[in-house]
């Protein structure tokens, strides 16, 4: 195996690894772990590719992901693109991790313990490999791998909920002045779509309420007639779960079957701690300008960030307007900085050689 840094990367494009389907990246990654000098590599029982260096008292966990959606994005190298599904989300910023930790001096190593994690099943409801890991580490620092391009840091994410929502009834002659099935469930769409713009009013992109009709289907089973559809709703700090489930049961007629499912709670962390003053210097010194920045998708940080609460922040080269895209791309000296800028970030968090202990 090779582990020049871009060869590394589209070996790990070049393996297919959609969610549920990661165990061969997995090894390929941790192979690439033991010949880059990790005490510790190995795929654990959730097929997460893991791996272990450094000795120090501060942990930091470097959790990212290994799967990907499906669609082939053929693995070619064009100039200084470098083509593949999961370039962007997330392999990349994943070896990232992989790499910006293999580079450390011996006496940053010595200060940290880096757990690098990549984490299966995390483009789909489950986020198996995250939940896997969540009461096996206690991390005094978290970075998420995620494209964030490399002088971003990102600070929070929206939470999410899925919605499924049935109606099944006798069917009926379609002179009657009755609404069938489906247009049931079209009007509780519309009146959601409704209740979501009235909540945007005034409100920026990270505070809105969005959502994402998925699917629709309409059977007609012996005398009967059965209508699904499901969407998702992506949910602003300001708007809880729970709550806005209590929404979507308020404008749901009794006849309607509601079923809600993935839930993710919002998250923003504070700018100030020691891991932001960290990447914010580590950025500089790789000559960028750092950025703080705040998506309105979900990632492992809404799962991990309830049982750790500690300093966390998500990182990654590329663009994540490019995730899950035909033309889905990493420009490769972006690539190269966001290393740089990570073994910085990681350096200067070492100089601090206080682990702040979780309560």
């Amino acid at each position: 195996m090779n582990t020049d840094p871009i060869e590394f990367l589209r070996g790990a494009l070049e393996i297919p690894s959609i969610s549920g389907q990661e165990r061969a990246v997995a090894q390929y990654l941790v192979e690439g772990m033991k010949r880059l000098g990790y005490a510790r590599a190995w795929v654990d029982e959730a097929d997460n590719a893991r791996g272990q260096i450094g000795s120090g008292p501060i942990q930091v966990a470097l959790l990212g992901h290994i799967d990907t959606v499906p669609g082939l994005v053929p693995v070619r190298l064009e100039g200084d693109r470098l083509f593949g599904r999961g370039s962007v989300d997330a392999k990349g910023p994943f070896v990232t991790f992989v790499l910006a930790a293999a580079s450390l001096a011996p006496e940053v190593l010595q200060k940290l313990t880096l757990h690098v994690v990549g984490a299966t099943e995390e483009e789909v409801p489950s986020s198996k490999g995250a939940r896997y890991v969540v009461d096996k580490l206690k991390p005094d620092f978290v970075v998420i791998g995620e494209p964030s391009g490399w002088q971003g840091i990102t600070l929070g994410y929206k939470g999410r909920l899925l919605v499924r929502v049935r109606r099944e009834k006798d069917n009926f002659h379609s002179a009657h002045h009755e609404p069938n099935a489906a247009e049931e469930l079209i009007s509780y769409f519309v009146s959601i779509k409704a209740w979501a713009e009235a909540m945007n009013q005034g409100q920026g992109s990270f505070h809105q309420v969005q959502y994402n009709l998925r699917d629709f289907r309409v059977e007609h089973p012996d005398n009967r007639q059965f209508a699904e559809m499901k969407f998702d709703l992506r949910l602003p700090p300001r708007l809880p779960v729970e709550e806005a489930i209590r929404h979507l049961t308020a404008y749901a007629p009794p006849i309607l079957d509601l079923d809600f499912s993935g839930r993710e709670v919002p998250y923003v962390g504070p700018k100030d701690t020691p891991l932001t003053r960290a990447f914010r210097l580590g950025i500089r010194q790789a000559g960028g300008q750092p950025v703080f920045k705040y998506k309105t998708g979900t990632s492992d940080m809404n799962v991990v960030a309830p049982h750790w609460p500690v300093p966390m922040v998500a990182y990654g080269p590329g663009d994540s307007t490019l995730d899950h895209t035909p033309n889905e791309h990493l420009e490769i000296p972006e690539f190269l900085r966001a290393i740089e800028a990570l073994r910085h970030a990681l350096t200067h968090l070492a100089k601090q050689a206080i682990a702040p202990r979780q309560g």
